[in-house]
């Protein structure tokens, strides 16, 4: 399924980044935040996005979409044919957005949540027109560069809804992802929370900084992950007796006292401070805007060298940007109009008359 018109409902960091995605998609967009600085925010990430896409396009970028901020959600989204609901963490709140979405929505659309944690579920109860066709759709910042996204369906979601979500988000060059069943915080965020639990108490304990932390993981582990996720990686850990071999070595380590996992540091000041002081010692020589450039630099430049890789077919995220780029460049293609392909179909047939009534009289003029 192809989107003609799109609406988010909610413009913050994750909003922003669905807005831009659809449109560097060509798809026009229409977007509610209450926000007054909603439009500078978004213009902001479009700024970021653009710059983006210039590098993975060099050779021109499609046509943007057309960009309107509706003063009210069901202005937003009375003729959408897909809807991304981006609106803070709070259940009350998802409430009362997708009970306005539903009322007013075209009984097709499809609804997406980008949610982190919460069920489908949970938020179907406030839809009392159409819950069957809202799915959450989470993805990852930045929205417009990585592609994937966890769906989720909840009990009243028609499997129907869930199978046109996923051609929605495909076919803005996403990877989408089903989760089998539903769970509070899906599959990214429970791995991240796990890391995160972790990193904390190795800051709090003193055992190394912020910067030393993100050292390990940006030069070790995390470029294995970026490439083949945790258990490809461990399946050559194992050698060549692969993944049974490395469960046999390593399994026992799980009953070793190695983790804190169960247990969660006290999250006061003290904690908030150290943690805050160490990351301005790490970057705060680079603003924000700066940091998501070199982010977003960084990002272009890995999935475009993974897109080289298995013999040019591309290797995990850079087999999809190989193909998306195509799409994207196909579309950045000018379109020829019929009369226009008729016209350059007949100049070859045109040239050759041409040249055939030349040969004619020159030849009538050697006998003469």
């Amino acid at each position: 399924m192809t989107i003609s018109k799109a609406a988010a409902i909610g413009g913050g960091v994750i909003g922003a980044g669905w807005v831009a995605r659809l449109l560097l998609n060509g798809i026009d967009v229409a977007i509610f935040d209450p926000d007054p600085e909603a439009s500078r925010k978004v213009g902001e990430v479009m700024k970021g996005a653009r710059r983006a896409y210039k590098q993975m396009l060099p050779g021109g970028l499609p046509k943007e979409g057309k960009l309107t901020f509706a003063k009210t959600i069901a202005e937003a989204v009375a003729d959408a044919d897909f809807i991304q609901e981006s609106v803070p963490e709070r259940l009350d709140l998802k409430h009362k957005v997708l009970a306005e979405i539903d009322l007013h929505a075209p009984a097709n659309a499809i609804i997406g949540s980008s949610t982190s944690g919460i069920k489908p579920s949970d938020m179907q109860v406030a839809m009392k027109k159409h819950p069957e066709r809202l799915v959450v759709g989470h993805p990852f910042n930045p929205v417009y560069l990585l592609p994937i996204v966890e769906i989720v369906g909840g009990i009243k979601t028609f499997p129907e809804a869930i199978e046109v979500a996923k051609e929605i988000y495909a076919s803005i060059g996403m990877k989408p992802v089903v989760i089998r069943k539903e769970i509070e915080a899906f599959v990214g965020d429970r791995l991240l929370e796990a890391a995160w639990r972790e990193a904390l108490w190795l800051i709090k304990d003193g055992i190394c900084s912020v910067e030393e932390l993100d050292d390990i993981m940006r030069y070790g582990f995390g470029l294995r992950w970026a490439q083949m996720g945790m258990f490809q990686v461990y399946r050559v850990a194992g050698g060549e007796a692969g993944m049974r071999h490395f469960m046999a070595q390593f399994g026992p380590c799980l009953k070793w006292p190695w983790t804190k996992l169960m247990d969660v540091p006290e999250f006061n000041d003290e904690l908030v401070d150290l943690i805050a002081t160490q990351s301005d010692e790490q970057s705060d020589k680079w603003s924000i805007r700066e940091l998501e450039k070199i982010r977003d630099d960084n990002l272009v430049a890995i999935m475009d060298a993974l897109s080289k890789q298995n013999k040019g077919k591309g290797w995990g995220a850079g087999a999809l940007y190989k193909d998306y780029t195509k799409q994207l460049a196909a579309q950045a293609k000018p379109k020829v109009s019929k009369a226009a392909e008729k016209a350059k179909a007949s100049k070859p047939v045109k040239k050759a008359a041409k040249k055939a009534e030349a040969t004619k009289k020159t030849g009538a003029k050697k006998k003469g």
